[in-house]
């Protein structure tokens, strides 16, 4: 039951409560409430129903995701206390405050610690599903999931503080090509084989192994555990008498300039979605896609109020995460496409020290079973690598990422920020 807001209540209201919404609602298509005008202006004046509806969203599936990113908050600061508190009754044992320190010792070496981000909609049912397991077994585990929304800045400022591989967590659980890709975060740890790729005791869902794609990484660092795919949303009514477009080349061509709405605000779909079509297209691909991107969409516009709206500005195409996809309603206008060339596909993988593979391993062990590949594949909206988790769609047309080759070869965030500067160039 949601007893936080009303979708009756403007968005100024709501997110005036509830602040960390804003970063979820900038991700899902609102993006031009972080600019503190337009939220003081249209905000003021915009029931998050109203909002809702104008982007034809599901809005008790939508109400529900807002509702996650303000417990996961919530959650957050209720798990600060625990430890806190935790940490104050060994000081009361230990008489004078002083550490047990065997003891403690004995406990860090047993305890397993993950840390991640993970896409909201698989959030909360992957930390019930964690804590029940935690529960049966009475494993010493500690996990610190975020949502992907809150991006992994979080992560960095942690792993920047840490002097040795000892310090770091024996588990990283995550999405997209934000963090866990920077060799100059990660590159001395990865060379000196601290990680280590968990094969799973199954044969991979053929969807991740086939003559266009492989997810076992080469390297043996690396354990892909599923992905968010991106798709089209065509609205038909704006297609007017284009073609409908079906490959990633073809949003590319003249006609549908000016005509794409881009998650350009959800940083690990937007990186996917840039490194994808540079693999497939170059930098002639990023350039056109630039050139299509709807000037609504543009994040300079958000500043630009009271600018003259171009002709066919309204999208005739948003590329979205396929579960968004998959939320909006049943609209005639609608018309979902999974590309031919393949969903751009951004990963959900798991980053293993080596030295914890043996403690983690029943741990470990359950992240493959089938339980939680249902959880992870939530209703089959993001394709996992378990064999049971079937998906038509995915299995027909398959994915489009950049492969392993560019993944450990290039500077992936020198990479990314060169391409962001050529994509924005051409979005003028």
């Amino acid at each position: 039951m949601n007893t936080y807001f009303s979708l009756s209540e403007s968005i100024y209201d709501i997110t005036s409560r509830w602040p960390e919404l804003l970063d979820f609602l900038a991700a899902n298509g609102f993006e031009n409430m972080k600019n503190p005008v337009m939220r003081n202006s249209i905000g003021k004046r915009l029931s998050m129903e109203a909002a809702l509806k104008s982007k034809n969203l599901d809005m008790e599936a939508f109400e529900k995701q807002m509702v996650e990113v303000i417990e996961s908050k919530a959650v957050l600061w209720e798990e600060s206390g625990r430890r806190c508190a935790e940490e104050n009754a060994q000081k009361e044992k230990t008489g004078d405050f002083g550490e047990d320190r065997k003891g403690l010792a004995e406990k860090t070496a047993k305890e397993i610690r993950m840390e991640g981000a993970v896409p909201c909609p698989i959030r909360f049912p992957l930390i019930d599903m964690l804590e029940e397991w935690k529960e049966k077994t009475h494993m010493e585990i500690k996990f610190d999931l975020k949502a992907a929304s809150m991006g992994t800045g979080w992560i960095r400022e942690k792993m920047e503080k840490c002097k040795s591989p000892e310090e770091i967590a024996d588990i990283y659980l995550s999405a997209g090509f934000e963090t866990f890709f920077d060799n100059s975060l990660l590159g001395d740890y990865k060379n000196q084989g601290i990680f280590q790729e968990i094969e799973p005791p199954f044969h991979r869902n053929s969807i991740f192994e086939n003559e266009k794609i492989s997810v076992k990484d080469p390297k043996g660092q690396y354990t892909i555990l599923g992905g968010v795919p991106a798709v089209f949303a065509v609205n038909t009514t704006y297609l007017g008498e284009r073609k409908l477009p079906e490959t990633w080349e073809d949003l590319m061509k003249p006609e549908f300039e000016n005509s794409l709405a881009l998650p350009v605000q959800d940083l690990d779909m937007f990186h996917a979605i840039l490194l994808g079509i540079y693999a497939a297209y170059g930098k002639d691909g990023i350039r056109r896609l630039g050139a299509g991107l709807s000037s609504s969409m543009h994040p300079a516009q958000m500043v630009k109020m009271g600018k003259q709206k171009r002709t066919g500005e309204q999208p005739a195409v948003t590329v979205v995460p396929y579960f968004f996809a998959c939320m909006m309603k049943e609209n005639p206008s609608i018309k979902i496409v999974w590309p031919k060339d393949g969903a751009i596909l951004s990963p959900i993988y798991l980053l293993v020290k080596a030295a914890s593979v043996e403690k983690a391993k029943p741990f470990l062990d359950f992240l493959f079973s089938e339980n939680a590949g249902k959880v992870l594949s939530a209703d089959g909206k993001f394709p996992v690598i378990h064999p049971g988790e079937k998906q038509d769609l995915a299995e027909k047309n398959g994915f489009l990422w950049p492969g392993w080759e560019m993944i450990h070869n290039e500077d992936i965030p020198s990479l990314l920020k060169d391409l962001e500067q050529l994509f924005y160039s051409f979005a003028e």
